[in-house]
Formats: structure tokens, C-alpha cells, sequence
């Protein structure tokens, strides 16, 4: 499935166009839409008795229809309901809401399984709600607690030319 980047995100029936993407945040010219999810989950964080440290994230992945149709999860790593699986390393941040984890753009850096997330070159999270970690509650008496922190996220995945 290839979606124009024109393509508007439909929420509560309404389209909503895409927010501005910062140039730091953009994929190489060559690479095209493949596929746009919302993410709504957790993540989660370790108490290392001097701060907060983020252990992975723990979300769902919904098509514009509301229909969930993958997951997010530690490596990081995105799996689509066809099975396919792409893992990726960030390159680019910026944090439009200080009250929110930050915009990335990720490089993809490993595949699994045939389909959509096969041919992943690029992955952006972008419109990030919450999902900071806490300002506080980690000392030496809380080291290895964990705290979620829910979060809502649009990710874009992209793809290059075919190898």
C-alpha cells in the first residue's frame, strides 16, 4: 500500500493535514511515503537511582480507520499485522512541545518478514503527546522501579528506490 504525501490523516472522521516537518527531520529526497500510523501506548522508563532512563516503548499502531494494525516495542522496533518487522537507531531530533518526548527521524537498520515494513529506509515520530519521563520519584531506594508514561504518536515510514 503506497500513500501520496499529500495523504491526510483521518481522526474522528475528520482529515487533518500532516504537521510541518522541520528540514532536520526529513528523509533523503529519493524515498517516498510507504505507510502513516498513530501510536498510542506507554513508555516506559527505569529508575537507575539517579534519573529516569527510557527501557522501551510499548504501543499499539492504528490505521486511519482506528483499526490497530501493528505494534512498537524495545529496539526499537515497529511490526506490521502482516508479520513484517523493521528495527531502527535515531539520527535527528527536535522538541516542538517541551511537555512531550521528542519528533524524531530514524534510520532503519534491520527487517524481518515479507510486507510492508520490508523495504523501510526511514521512519519519522512526529505530533508526539506525552510520554516524558517523570520529573521525579528516582532516588537510591527506587533503582530498578519502572514508570509509564503514556504517549501518543503519528509515525511516517518511508522507502527508497528498489536495490
Amino acid at each position: 500500500m503506497r500513500i501520496g504525501v499529500g495523504w491526510l490523516l483521518v481522526v474522528c472522521g475528520q482529515a487533518q493535514p500532516l504537521p510541518a516537518i522541520p528540514d532536520t527531520l526529513k528523509p533523503p529526497p529519493h524515498e517516498t511515503v510507504t505507510l502513516q500510523v498513530r501510536a498510542a501506548g506507554d513508555q516506559i522508563y527505569v529508575c537507575d537511582h539517579s534519573g529516569w532512563v527510557l527501557s522501551r516503548p510499548d504501543a499499539k499502531l492504528f490505521d486511519e480507520s482506528a483499526k490497530q494494525v501493528g505494534s512498537h516495542s524495545a529496539g526499537p522496533a515497529w511490526q506490521y499485522s502482516d508479520g513484517s518487522k523493521v528495527t531502527a537507531k535515531p539520527v535527528a531530533n527536535t522538541t516542538p512541545d517541551p511537555d512531550s518526548i521528542p519528533w524524531l527521524l530514524l534510520t532503519a537498520t534491520g527487517h524481518e518478514g515479507e510486507g510492508v515494513m520490508k523495504g523501510v529506509t526511514s521512519i519519522q515520530r512526529l505530533s508526539t503527546k506525552g510520554g516524558k519521563a517523570p520529573a521525579t520519584g528516582c532516588d537510591a531506594q527506587h533503582t530498578g522501579q519502572q514508570a509509564r508514561s503514556h504517549y501518543t504518536a503519528l509515525y511516517v515510514f518511508y522507502t527508497g528506490p528498489s536495490r
